[in-house]
C-alpha cells in the first residue's frame, strides 16, 4: 500500500495512548501484516519497520515522479496563490506529477509549486542542507517539520537521495561500518543518540534535553552530553 495522507502515525500498539514508534510521510510504501480492530499492523518497504497505524483508505498503485525538497510544501486547490489549502506534505514526500504550468506542479488532484520540488532521481551532497530542521521541535518517533527525533535527521537525508539508512541509531552504527575522524558529514554515535558534524567544530542534531534541533560546538556538545547523561561517543563514521 502507499501512504496517500501527509503525516501517519506508527505506533508501538493499537492504541492511540501508546508510544509513537515513527511515521509514514506522503509517497511512502507499507505492507499490511493484519487488521483488527480498526487498526493495521504495518511493515514499511523502506526500513522494514513494524508497528501499528489507524485504519484509513489508502491506495495501491502510483509512480513516482518527483520528491519535496522543501522543509514542507504546501498545497493548493489551483495552479494560484490563493487557493491554499489546509495541509502541507513534508521534506522527501513522493508525489506524481501530471500536469504543469510555469510555476506550478499537478499531483493527484492537488497542486504545489515547483520551487518545493525536485525529480525523483535527484541527488546532492547528503547533508548539504539539513539545517532546515534547525529549531524544528524535537518528538520521538518524529519524523518531519512538525517534530522529528535525532535518528529520523539522519535517516530522512540519505532517504532523500533513495539510498538506504536504518530508523533507529543502535541500527545505523552497525549499518555505517567505517570510522572516521570529527569532520564536515562525519555521524558522531552514543549509546540512544546521532548527530552529524556541519565541519570540524559544530554539529546538528535532534537533541531531546534541549526539546529541538540545534547547531551546537562538538567538543562542548560530547562533554554536556558525557556530564548530563553519562554517555560517552562509541562511534563516528
Amino acid at each position: 500500500m502507499i501512504n496517500n495522507y501527509p503525516i501517519v502515525n506508527i505506533y508501538e500498539k493499537k492504541s492511540l495512548k501508546s508510544k509513537l514508534s515513527s511515521q509514514l510521510i506522503y509517497g511512502e510504501k507499507f505492507k499490511i501484516l493484519s487488521k483488527k480492530n480498526g487498526w493495521y499492523k504495518i511493515k514499511t518497504s523502506y526500513d522494514k519497520y513494524t508497528g501499528f497505524i489507524k485504519r484509513r483508505k489508502f491506495i495501491k498503485n502510483m509512480k513516482f515522479t518527483h520528491k519535496i525538497s522543501s522543509l514542507f510544501a504546501i498545497i493548493y486547490s489551483k495552479p494560484k496563490n490563493k487557493f491554499i489549502l489546509n495541509f502541507k506534505l513534508p521534506f522527501c514526500s513522493l508525489i506524481s506529477v501530471t500536469e504543469k504550468t510555469k510555476n506550478f506542479y499537478k499531483f493527484q488532484n492537488y497542486w504545489i509549486k515547483k520551487k518545493d520540488v525536485l525529480p525523483i532521481n535527484y541527488k546532492r551532497q547528503t547533508f548539504k542542507n539539513i539545517k532546515i530542521f534547525k529549531n524544528i521541535p524535537y518528538k520521538w518517533g518524529g519524523k518531519t517539520y512538525k517534530g522529528i527525533d535525532c535518528s529520523a535527521l539522519v535517516q530522512i537525508f540519505f532517504k532523500f537521495n533513495n539510498q538506504y539508512c536504518p530508523r533507529d541509531t543502535k541500527d545505523q552504527i552497525k549499518y555505517f561500518k567505517k570510522p572516521c575522524n570529527i569532520k564536515k558529514n562525519a555521524i558522531i554515535f552514543w549509546k540512544g543518540h546521532v548527530a552529524v558534524c556541519l565541519s570540524k567544530t559544530l554539529l546538528i542534531h535532534a537533541y531531546g534535553p534541549k526539546k529541538k534541533v540545534l547547531v551546537m560546538n562538538i567538543n562542548k556538545t560530547i562533554e554536556l552530553i558525557k556530564k548530563t547523561a553519562k554517555l560517552k561517543v562509541i562511534g563516528i563514521r
